[in-house]
């Protein structure tokens, strides 16, 4: 035999000499959750070694965080009030609003991407204004881009849509930039996927919905054509970074949006995902930092530019990339 590709597989100098795929550190995005109140670090049990803070210990969790290299972070509020018309998600003083502030102040060059969802805020648990018993999109649009106008003034480098309404790019867009943000990018989930592996996280964020689902604003787990046409109508909008969610079952949408787009790419590596892994490693039934690793590279060679994965603190601990 003249080819033999085993030549170039020896030994690990050269297996990493030629290794086609690396996943950057700086590419990884933290997930946190922060609650109103005073001295809560309480772990969110579907989803091990996670939690919800408040403001005053996410101050102090992120001193280790920053330590071991975490860059950026996706926040997420979990208010104590909620009403048919989120009224906590665009308040000045909400809970994600002074955390960003308290963050900011501490960790200035700490990268800080919000969520922008009404979910968490909705007395429904739906991620809009509900009419005739479905969400209503256009006036939730004013909303979500009230709250986005929120977070950026109170320090957010970057605001990422999450409830999947027609037009919020756009409407999102025009607030920032009416208002002096036009330096704010935009991270939409574009194609993100009414999918089983959230459970744990609405557990985490009390975001579930109180009737119905979501499957009539979010993507159809079936339709991958469709959620490519989501993704192309959020680029038209202005997104200055797409994203994929969840990760593992949607590698295919993936690789096809980092063939579409001529911006960068994120990818969601979701709670359910991040469940498993622990429930397995818990029975020994795995290797936990090896499937870690795998589930990044997975990533990163489908096209993801950008990382967001509960895993992310302890990957740096770790340097398992």
């Amino acid at each position: 035999m003249i080819i033999r590709p085993r030549r170039l597989r020896k030994n690990e100098v050269i297996r990493n000499m030629i290794a086609e795929t690396a996943v950057n550190p700086d590419s990884l995005v933290y997930p946190m959750f922060v609650v109103e109140g005073e001295g809560i670090k309480e772990e969110i049990a579907s989803m091990p070694n996670q939690f919800r803070f408040s403001i005053d210990e996410i101050l102090k969790e992120l001193e280790s965080c920053v330590a071991i290299g975490v860059k950026s972070i996706l926040l997420f509020g979990i208010p104590n009030h909620k009403d048919e018309i989120a009224s906590s998600a665009y308040d000045k003083n909400g809970i994600v609003q002074r955390a960003v502030r308290a963050i900011k102040s501490k960790f200035p060059a700490l990268y800080v991407i919000t969520d922008v969802c009404l979910c968490e805020y909705m007395s429904h648990g739906h991620c809009g204004i509900i009419k005739d018993g479905d969400v209503d999109n256009d006036p939730s649009l004013e909303l979500l881009a009230k709250t986005s106008l929120s977070h950026a003034e109170a320090g957010a480098d970057m605001v990422a849509p999450s409830d999947m309404m027609d037009g919020r790019v756009a409407a999102i867009r025009e607030m920032l930039d009416a208002n002096g943000f036009s330096n704010t990018p935009i991270m939409a989930y574009s194609a993100k996927f009414a999918s089983a592996f959230y459970g744990p996280f609405r557990d985490a964020a009390d975001s579930a919905p109180h009737f119905g689902n979501r499957k009539s604003y979010q993507m159809d787990v079936r339709n991958g054509r469709e959620a490519l046409h989501e993704v192309e109508l959020d680029l038209e909008e202005g997104a200055d970074i797409v994203m994929v969610k969840p990760g593992l079952a949607f590698l295919d949408v993936l690789r096809q949006t980092a063939e579409i787009s001529n911006v960068p790419v994120a990818v969601y590596n979701v709670s359910g995902e991040y469940s498993m892994v622990k429930a397995a490693a818990k029975m020994g039934w795995i290797d936990e930092n090896a499937i870690i690793r795998e589930n990044l590279i997975a990533f990163k060679r489908a096209g993801a530019d950008i990382i967001i994965t509960y895993h992310a603190k302890e990957v740096l601990e770790k340097g398992l990339v």
